[in-house]
């Protein structure tokens, strides 16, 4: 049995001012064949569990090139051509294989290629033709398109939100495929149209229980397989939108029946699903009064659409702003993107004082840069933190402090939303002591933070990433989706 594995990722916010090329690809993960590390990343653990398993078991795995970049803007046509031409010639050069499987997150879009996942997989197809099994694992923030599913044979994407799941999903995907290959099962994939878009955290209810429930019905009565694609609202293409996707042993019929109901199910769940969020202001006095009420741990701060995460820069300074102006104290911020900035820190050194402008410099969505008189707390030229078993660069980073505070200020040159609360301590930040973390994620710092954290407040502040789907002005995305219009599936479920 020879399998044919590798990966390529990365999110595309189409509304970034941060384009995406080869160098991105290069600073965040690129390995070439064979030079993964044993350790997964978000979108390629389907490469280290096969290779673990064909050694094991007694199997062939050709390893094929797997990168990504982090979430921003359009990736340069030249860049995707390249990845995808080289990744397609390393698999023309395995076969004859019995199965491909892939890592892939689901939303990149690029210049003149508005599913360059759809394009991959139909070039993949054309190659291994019709009898090849093409087993894919994506992140559920991705774009369900026709194309894709017409190209594959089985698919499941992460389940939860934070996605602290994608090694347990991997090792899922790689798991059918075996038992495909086997002749143990014929998978067939279903899929239900929604009709709508938003936010679905599975850190609170409903999302909980309704994910919970999924977990429950794989593996029995020919269900192999439930998965949500949530959607990408970020993503100005043609199919964004949120899709159930169902995976039965051989039974169509079954599929096409469950995704259905699932999908009416999570269409009444609509109104509910996102997690509160609050303006700036209301926010800050709502995370001062947690901190005097419970001061044994901090309050953490999450600005949520300034998310490196969702394709934005990372550097808005709103929050940031408005809390040195209104004077917190003890506060830890994790993180500002500045390249500049951090150049300037290392080269005054540690302990240097120094008149520092920063953040607030990828364009007018985030605020107005900061101009302070700063500290150089600590240097460093290969920051990193932890997201579960993978390890995230941060490339050289500083850490700053204004001068007359106890704010200190992670600065960093390779964007990256916050996962772990060691992105703190591995730049010398003793988070556990502070009153306030400020991190910018929208869910995934939750599983981190939770435990270490009194409370977290959710902050919707302004910045490049559309945070309204029924106002924000899409060229290509369709206008028949919850919630630019009320009730898209005529079911009137919206009081439950």
């Amino acid at each position: 049995m020879r399998i044919f594995t590798a990966s390529l990722a990365t999110e595309t916010n189409t509304f970034s001012p941060v384009p995406t090329d080869m160098n991105a690809f290069k600073a965040a993960f690129y390995a070439g064949p064979g030079e993964h590390p044993d350790t997964p990343t978000l979108c390629s653990s389907v490469v280290p569990i096969l290779r673990r398993r064909g050694r094991a078991e007694g199997f062939t795995v050709i390893e094929g090139t797997s990168c990504w970049a982090e979430p921003a803007g359009l990736i340069q046509r030249g860049t995707y051509e390249t990845l995808r031409d080289q990744i397609l010639g390393e698999l023309t050069a395995a076969l004859p294989v019995d199965a491909v499987v892939l890592g892939l997150h689901g939303a990149m879009v690029a210049q003149g290629y508005d599913d360059p996942e759809g394009d991959f997989l139909a070039r993949i197809r054309d190659l291994v033709g019709a009898d090849v099994l093409i087993a894919v694992e994506f992140d559920p923030h991705s774009h369900l398109t026709a194309k894709r599913v017409a190209n594959l044979d089985l698919m499941a994407a992460f389940l939860e939100f934070p996605h602290t799941d994608f090694e347990e999903r991997g090792e899922h995907v790689v798991d059918l495929a075996l038992r495909t290959l086997k002749g143990e099962i014929r998978p067939v994939v279903s899929t239900f149209d929604c009709r709508m878009i938003t936010i679905y955290p599975t850190s609170r209810e409903p999302m909980r229980s309704f994910v919970d429930r999924l977990k429950a019905m794989e593996g029995k009565d020919g269900i192999l397989s439930i998965s949500v694609i949530h959607g990408f609202m970020a993503g100005d293409v043609p199919e964004m939108g949120t899709r159930i996707v169902v995976v039965t042993d051989g039974d169509k019929a079954k599929g096409d029946a469950l995704a259905k109901s699932l999908g009416h199910e999570l269409y009444g769940l609509r109104k509910r699903t996102a997690m509160p969020m609050l303006d700036t202001e209301a926010g800050l006095d709502e995370a001062r009064a947690i901190q005097t009420a419970r001061p044994e741990k901090p309050v953490v701060i999450a600005d949520v659409w300034d998310n490196p995460g969702g394709g934005v820069a990372g550097d808005a300074t709103f929050i940031l702003r408005r809390m040195i102006e209104r004077g917190f104290e003890n506060v830890a911020v994790a993180t500002i993107w500045d390249p500049i900035a951090v150049s300037f820190c290392h080269a005054a050194g540690e302990g240097a004082e120094l008149a520092l402008r920063f953040g607030g410099k990828s364009g007018p969505q985030g605020g107005e840069p900061l101009d302070l008189r700063v500290t150089v707390q600590r240097v460093f030229d290969a920051g990193w933190q932890s997201f579960r078993n993978s390890r995230v660069t941060l490339g050289s980073t500083a850490v700053v402090r204004p001068v007359g505070t106890t704010i200190d200020i992670v600065l960093i040159t390779s964007r990256t939303q916050t996962y772990e609360p060691d992105i703190f301590s591995n730049q010398g930040v003793d988070f556990a002591k502070k009153d306030f973390l400020l991190v910018k994620s929208t869910n995934h710092f939750h599983a981190g933070f939770q435990p270490v954290s009194s409370e977290i407040v959710y902050i919707a502040a302004p910045t490049s990433y559309p945070t309204d789907p029924a106002t924000t002005p899409y060229r290509k995305a369709r206008s028949d989706l919850w919630p630019r219009i009320a009730d898209p599936l005529g079911l009137d479920t919206t009081a439950r």
